[in-house]
């Protein structure tokens, strides 16, 4: 005679077998907790309309069984695939690094898995395909690593597919959320601080422009100087790289009136103070730098670096549960634009101005 599914105690790490022999299914949970499918299906999705008392029978049987619920099950009882879709650019630099391996940890943590996609060029129809592709493959939501302002405007005609909608760093309309370190307020207090040390002014290496962080960057550091009655230098536009950083230090160097820089990230802000090293200027006796990030090196250059600290890791995860709202709660509502804070880091790069 076969044994019944509740015969004999389970050895420890092995589970059950069902009347076939096979690994249990929710049908044998279900008669072992003495319920129906759906129930266990809505014990599967946390229903509310379960008992107390039921939900736990159903769990006991679970764990009695050593029943595991696949995903496509899980997936066809709430009609959700439990994926998510991210499209990052450039996303070997550490910010866009750091907010992956957020979204990723989050996600795991709330049961979904994660497909990336991780586009070289941010042209319209790569950044329109990507979005396809994942609505495609049954995404319930996609959360896209937008840096550029031409990467927002391509993204803001995939809003009508359908599928919920989570945005980094560019706004697109009056509905997709947006998510974003406070860029505007770092560079001020990064200008403000060189400012208060005494210096009659703050250069800056700006990044890329039609980047969104960089343009908000350069316009809170133009803005700052105004205020304070400070001129207002030319920018020096680099391209995020320490290479470039070191290229425009170069020309920062050889002019005795530059004592203060400002620059958009911490690598440039590393390739500046190669150049500024390599030319004679002492950091900061001769002048000061702040950089931009907060990277996990910045604390080891020569010297530690003053810089902008940006929690990469809050964005992710403040936009991963953004997402998930709109899944679980879809259909029209105004956009929410949330800026995640950041703080000025001083350490030994910035000083007071050199005597004249």
């Amino acid at each position: 005679m076969t044994p019944s599914v509740t015969d004999g105690p389970v050895p420890k790490g092995r589970s059950r077998r069902n009347f076939a022999g096979t690994r249990p299914v929710m049908a044998d949970v279900a008669r072992l907790a003495g319920v129906s499918k759906q129930t266990v299906s809505r014990v599967l999705n946390d229903h509310p309309a379960v008992r107390p008392e039921t939900r736990e029978a159903v769990l006991d049987a679970m764990r009695t069984l050593g029943y595991r619920p696949s995903r496509s099950a899980r997936s066809l009882a709430s009609g959700r695939t439990r994926m998510l879709g991210v499209i990052s650019f450039d996303a070997a630099r550490y910010g866009p690094a750091s907010i992956l391996t957020a979204i990723n940890t989050a996600a795991q943590e709330a049961g979904y898995l994660v497909s990336s996609i991780a586009l070289d060029t941010a042209d319209h129809d790569t950044v329109v395909e990507a979005v396809n592709r994942l609505s495609a493959e049954g995404a319930d939501g996609v959360i896209a690593i937008a840096p550029q302002l031409w990467v927002g405007r391509a993204l803001a005609e995939t809003t009508d597919l359908g599928t919920p909608l989570v945005v980094l760093e560019n706004s697109l309309d009056d509905s997709t959320p947006l998510v974003t370190g406070d860029s505007r307020t770092g560079a001020r207090k990064a200008t403000e601080h060189l400012l208060g040390l005494g210096h009659a002014t703050v250069w800056h290496i700006a990044g890329p422009t039609g980047w969104t962080s960089a343009d908000h960057r350069l316009g809170a550091w133009q803005a700052t100087l105004r205020a304070a009655g400070a001129a207002v230098p030319a920018p020096l536009v680099g391209d995020w790289s320490a290479d470039s950083g070191y290229e425009l230090g170069r020309r920062l160097a050889r002019r005795p009136e530059v004592t203060a820089v400002f620059a958009s990230n911490d690598q440039m802000a590393l390739g500046l103070l190669h150049a500024l090293h390599e030319s004679g200027r002492s950091v900061p006796g001769d002048v000061s730098v702040v950089g931009y990030d907060d990277i996990p090196e910045a604390a080891h250059f020569l010297p530690p670096l003053t810089t902008v600290r940006t929690d990469f890791a809050e964005i992710g995860t403040r936009s991963l549960r953004l997402l998930l709202d709109r899944i679980d709660g879809p259909g029209e509502r105004p956009r929410v634009d949330t800026l995640v804070p950041v703080d000025l880091v001083v350490r030994a790069s910035s000083g007071p101005a050199p005597a004249r």
